[in-house]
Formats: C-alpha cells, sequence, structure tokens
C-alpha cells in the first residue's frame, strides 16, 4: 500500500480549519464526519482517566487486595502502573498514526489481517460491556452506605440475597441512567466526566492528605510488612500475585482517549498525550489515596487484615467512616460516587465507540440495524441501547462485583496482548514509515516487546486457578448447580471460552466469506 505523510494543521490555525483538516483526514481512512468533533486534550484527557478511575478500581477490589496481601499489597500499584505505561507508550504512538473510532479493533485492522483484526475487536467489545457491568455494580457499595447515612434508610449491604438484589437494582439504574446520557450527545457526557474528573482528583487528594495528617493510626513503613503474605519466598510471590488484582483492574481503558478520536480536535497530536497523561495521573492520584488509608487503618493491623479476608468489614469505606466525622465522611462517599458514576460513562462511552466502530463496517450480528448516526443528537442511537443491554445480561446471574471485574479485567488484558502482537509483527515488517505527531524513534520495538512480556505475565496470572482471584463457576453463587467438569471450570477461562466460541460460529457463519470493505493506507 502507498504510505501517506501525516500532516497537522499549524498551531495558530483556526477552529474550522482544524475542524475541515481533521474531517479530510477521516475521510482519507474512508470514513465520513458523523460524529461531533468537539473534544479538547483536556476532555480528550478525563474520558481516558475516568475510564481508569482510580477511586472506582480500589472501592471495587481493595479489600482482596488487603484481605490477601495485606499493607504490603501497595507495593502492587506502582508496578502495575509501570507496566500499562509501557503498554501505554506503545499505544501512544500507534494512536497517533490511526484516528479512527474502535483503537485496538482499528489497528489491528491496518496492521494484520480482517480475521485477526476481527477475533480481536469481538475480545475487546465484551470485555468493555463487563466493565460497564462491573463498575455498574461497584456504584451500590458507595451509593448504598451513603444513602442510609444521609436519609436514615435501611438499604441491605453485604451479600446476603436481599443486599445483592438492591445492587443489582441501584446497578441497573445507573445503567440506564448512562446510557441517556450517552445517546444525549458527547458534549453532555464530556461537561459531566470533566466535572466528575475534577472533583475525583480534588476529593481524593485532599480527603487522603487529611487521614494522611490526623489520622495515621499505623506506622510509615507499615507498607514493608509482609506478614500477611505467607512464609517461604513461592508462598509469598504467589500471594502477592493476588494481591495485585485491585491494581491489575484499575489502570487500563486509557487507550479510550483514541477511541474517541472521531469526536477529538486534532486527534493525532492531542489523543496520544491524553493517553500517557490518564496513567500519569492516575498512578499520582491512586498512590496519594492507597497510602493514605493503609496509614489510617483503625487499631492492629494484622487483625483487620484478617477481618477484611473475613468479610466482617468492607475497606476502604469503613477506614473513611472510622476516622472520619459523619458529615466528612458522607462527603467523602458522595465524591467517590461521584467519580464512580463518571467512570461508568466514560467505559460505556468507549465501549460504544468501539462497538459503533465494527458495526459501521459490517463486523457485528445484525449492524445494519444500529450502526447509523442521529443527524440531530450526533451519536448512535441504536448501538448505545445494544451496549446498553449487553452490560445488563450478567446481572440475570450476578455473582458479585468482584468476580465480574476479575472477568472483565483479563478480557482487556487478552484484547490489549492481541494489539500489541499484530503492532509488533507490523514493526518487524517496516511500520511505522510514515511521519507522525507522536513517535518513539527507535525505542518502539523495544518497547512493544517489553510491553507483551509484561502483559503476557499478566496474562498467566489471571488464567491461575485460585480462589481468591480465579473461582470455579461451582463456587459462585447461582451457578452452584452445574455438572462437575462445567463447574470446575475457572471463571475467566470459562468467560474466554464462550467469548471465543460464540465469535468463531459467527465469524465461521456471516463474516469469513463477506465481501471486504477496503482499508487505507497504512500510515
Amino acid at each position: 500500500m502507498p504510505e501517506r505523510t501525516v500532516m497537522t494543521p499549524p498551531a495558530g490555525a483556526a477552529a474550522t480549519d482544524q475542524e475541515a483538516a481533521d474531517a479530510r483526514d477521516l475521510a482519507g481512512f474512508g470514513y465520513k464526519q458523523e460524529l461531533k468533533r468537539i473534544l479538547g486534550v483536556y476532555s480528550s484527557f478525563a474520558v481516558a482517566f475516568s475510564y481508569i478511575s482510580p477511586s472506582t478500581g480500589i472501592f471495587t477490589l481493595y479489600a482482596l487486595g488487603l484481605g490477601i496481601g495485606g499493607a504490603f499489597f501497595f507495593w502492587s500499584w506502582p508496578i502495575v502502573a509501570l507496566g500499562q505505561f509501557i503498554i501505554a507508550l506503545n499505544f501512544a504512538e500507534v494512536s497517533s498514526h490511526f484516528p479512527v473510532a474502535g483503537s485496538v479493533y482499528q489497528w489491528t485492522k491496518y496492521l494484520s489481517n480482517r480475521t485477526y483484526s476481527w477475533f480481536t475487536g469481538w475480545v475487546y467489545l465484551f470485555a468493555g460491556v463487563l466493565t460497564i457491568t462491573a463498575v455498574d455494580v461497584t456504584i451500590p457499595i458507595v451509593l448504598i452506605p451513603l444513602l442510609n447515612n444521609v436519609f436514615g434508610l435501611n438499604i441491605p449491604t453485604g451479600t446476603a440475597n436481599g443486599a445483592v438484589q438492591a445492587q443489582v437494582i441501584v446497578a441497573a439504574l445507573v445503567l440506564i441512567s448512562t446510557t441517556l446520557l450517552n445517546i444525549y450527545g458527547v458534549r453532555l457526557v464530556a461537561f459531566v466526566n470533566n466535572t466528575g474528573v475534577l472533583f475525583e482528583i480534588l476529593g481524593m487528594v485532599v480527603f487522603a492528605l487529611v487521614l494522611l495528617i490526623f489520622n495515621h493510626h499505623q506506622s510509615a513503613d507499615v507498607v514493608f510488612n509482609t506478614t500477611a503474605l505467607g512464609s517461604g519466598f513461592g508462598s509469598q510471590s504467589g500471594t502477592f500475585l493476588a494481591a495485585m488484582f485491585m491494581s491489575l483492574f484499575v489502570i487500563y481503558g486509557f487507550d479510550t482517549a483514541s477511541t474517541l478520536a472521531e469526536e477529538t480536535r486534532n486527534p493525532r497530536a492531542m489523543a496520544p498525550k491524553a493517553v500517557l497523561w490518564a496513567v500519569i495521573g492516575a498512578f499520582i492520584i491512586g498512590t496519594i489515596f492507597l497510602y493514605s488509608t493503609i496509614i489510617a487503618i483503625p487499631g492492629n493491623i494484622g487483625d483487620y487484615v484478617s477481618k477484611t479476608g473475613a468479610g466482617t468489614v468492607v475497606p476502604p469505606v469503613d477506614i473513611i467512616t472510622s476516622n472520619l466525622p459523619s458529615w466528612a465522611s458522607n462527603l467523602y462517599l458522595l465524591v467517590v460516587f461521584a467519580a464512580i458514576y463518571v467512570c461508568c460513562l466514560a467505559i460505556q462511552t468507549s465501549t460504544i465507540r468501539l462497538a459503533f466502530g465494527m458495526a459501521r463496517d459490517g463486523k457485528l450480528p445484525f449492524a445494519r440495524v444500529y450502526n447509523k448516526v442521529s443527524p440531530r443528537l450526533h451519536t448512535p442511537v441504536w448501538t448505545c441501547v445494544v451496549v446498553g443491554v449487553l452490560s445488563a445480561i450478567p446481572y440475570l446471574y450476578y455473582s458479585g462485583a468482584g468476580t465480574v471485574a476479575i472477568a472483565a479485567t483479563g478480557m482487556i488484558y487478552l484484547s490489549y496482548i492481541l494489539g500489541n502482537i499484530a503492532i509488533l509483527i507490523a514493526r518487524l515488517r517496516g511500520w511505522p514509515k510514515a511521519v507522525a505527531p507522536f513517535k518513539l524513534r527507535g525505542w518502539g520495538l523495544v518497547v512493544n516487546i517489553l510491553g507483551l512480556l509484561w502483559g503476557g505475565s499478566m496474562l498467566v496470572n489471571f488464567l491461575w486457578p485460585r480462589a481468591a482471584s480465579n473461582p470455579n463457576l461451582g463456587a459462585l453463587p447461582n451457578l452452584g448447580g452445574l455438572p462437575g467438569v462445567i463447574g470446575n471450570i475457572p471463571i475467566f477461562e470459562a468467560t474466554v471460552a464462550v467469548v471465543l466460541i460464540v465469535g468463531a460460529i459467527y465469524y465461521l457463519v456471516a463474516q469469513r466469506n463477506k465481501p471486504e470493505v477496503v482499508a487505507a493506507a497504512v500510515a
């Protein structure tokens, strides 16, 4: 294919000139500008940051990390952040070359073959759908205690049937609201998202510093305490790898900035910056919050870790409410609720754009029904509805936020690996040859290989069958009646198998012999 030199307008160009240049750039990929291009660099960063959302992932799996690894699980945070920043560097360069809705799917479409790119997109689509579900069911963890405290309600919490039903109802209402917001336009989404990110950053830092300064019950070196990991290098390593799952669940989704490229001004330059700063910002905010809450754990740290593992306390909510006056803890929970809500919104927005990108190419079932953009709202309305419905299906057999989060995160890491493999093969064949605003130069191959080593090691961690991080299907609520062989399949392996088997059947029946849309030249 002929090479294209990537050009960007001069910094002083008028907004209309930039929009025209972006539309021409998109036309070079064979697409018409239908989505509304209104996002600037902060909005692009905010969407990616909201997808990562340190408060969301930390509140979802904090108890898992602390209950398994004790205070030492804190060190999983910088390790995962470094590994994911390597992935982000690789993705930032690719996003500068392919500013089209769909991120990993689009990249593999231009850098590999149709079968490989379709399966990559298929896996990433359902990873996004499960992530929407996982984050939606995180909101009740924060919102229900907040409602009980402020309004004197008695909505059940915990793992009893009544509490689970309440969680599902709240999550479903959240899903309906975020679907409606996505239908009514990216401008509204951006406003809600930008505001929520500002509150999340300020709220997490301010309240964390309050805990650190006025409620430091543990010594400063408590994060070096390895007692909870057990004895022996093998035992400690395995326990720490399981405790990493909280951090693994948080730091991904940074490619959202490139997924919304068709709604971003000058995306070749802006998207890479947003990708990288989202990871950096999340790392800084998360580090402050994690350390502060660990230092603020009341009483004996060993006893608290044991209670966390037994489920008699639920950190970090219990840490916050036990240290702050009721009005302050309620205000903090309100800030966290807002942060998690905009995280739900950002994840759904990203997944909708991926689904729209695949449907527009005719790659999904019944795509003609929902691949249209509303001329009035400038959003793919029926794609929003389809993604919302798919995200609600896991509620029918809901087995806890942690279980859904583990399956979703593993699927994301699998799709990232598939994307990185395609990028590496393209690099070995001489890509990139065209000029783009963000480039790794001679470091591209090294970064790519390091990213694959990191992602591959973490995929093994996800596949590791263990009750704490990858339980068997038969051990889950609502699924205990499954036959022995099926019931003994770990949840992550079962999720991947279902997605791939259904995808393979559909691909063989409907996609294998379908005429291919000609892709743009590789940049």
